[in-house]
């Protein structure tokens, strides 16, 4: 008696399996699926049963670079991360041979896709939106291997080099082009500026002496310059007449 005791005990500590609080467990009974475990101990009975651990936790994954061709038939390099985690562990069990090589290999060939529907300018420009696609269609097809793909982010997206040195000299005249504009819009507001000025003081009389009279003011205050005044033919027209004036 004290002999199968012992047996059942060894029996019971041999089939005690532990899950743990970030996974579940699916077992088996004659190679048929029995039931979900939760976490905690379970028993699984040598033999005749067996049990594989499924991890729930979010997964970060790199996709490698890819080599895909844009819309306007631009080599592009790009490689991705995406998030997902085991939504329903009997699924990607039972359902995929392999989940983790299976949504790799689908994302790979996705954004291959993907970069071949858009153009150059708008996979740099919507780089956020691209993602976007990609994740809803890997998403699509993975939620029946039980798979929840909770993000997709393009990591990097890389040129070749002579078309980095046509970007590069296409925004440096791009820059170019907004600085001549940029001058030529100031030097018509100078102009519009000094054409209201110039009707402004031919319309009042004696305002350009005035004027005149100031801006030798200005320049006489700094004794390092020499100052050539040309009298205006006004003020030389006017003294000759009091001259006349004064000799009669």
């Amino acid at each position: 008696m004290p002999t199968i005791i012992i047996i059942i005990i060894l029996i019971l500590l041999i089939s005690i399996r532990q899950i743990n609080q970030y996974e579940k467990g699916l077992k088996f009974m004659f190679g048929k699926f029995h039931k979900t475990m939760n976490p905690g101990w379970r028993i699984v009975i040598p033999i005749i049963q067996s049990y594989q651990k499924i991890d729930l936790r979010t997964k970060a994954v790199d996709v490698p670079d890819q080599n895909a061709i844009t819309k306007d038939n631009v080599p592009v390099n790009v490689n991705a991360v995406i998030y997902y985690k085991v939504a329903d562990a009997e699924k990607a069990i039972l359902e995929i041979e392999n989940f983790r090589y299976a949504v790799l290999q689908y994302a790979q060939t996705t954004m291959r896709n993907v970069v071949g529907e858009v153009t150059l300018d708008e996979l740099l420009a919507s780089r956020d939106k691209v993602a976007d696609r990609i994740e809803a269609l890997v998403e699509e097809v993975s939620a029946s291997w039980g798979l929840d793909v909770s993000s997709v982010e393009l990591k990097d997206v890389k040129l070749p080099e002579n078309m980095e040195r046509t970007i590069a000299k296409q925004a440096e005249a791009e820059r170019e082009k907004r600085a001549v504009i940029i001058t030529s819009e100031g030097e018509l507001a100078a102009s519009q500026n000094m054409a209201e000025a110039a009707k402004t003081l031919s319309a009042t009389p004696g305002a350009l002496h005035l004027r005149t009279l100031q801006s030798i003011n200005d320049i006489s205050s700094d004794s390092s310059n020499t100052v050539v005044f040309t009298i205006p033919l006004e003020i030389m027209q006017a003294f000759t007449g009091y001259m006349k004036k004064g000799q009669e």
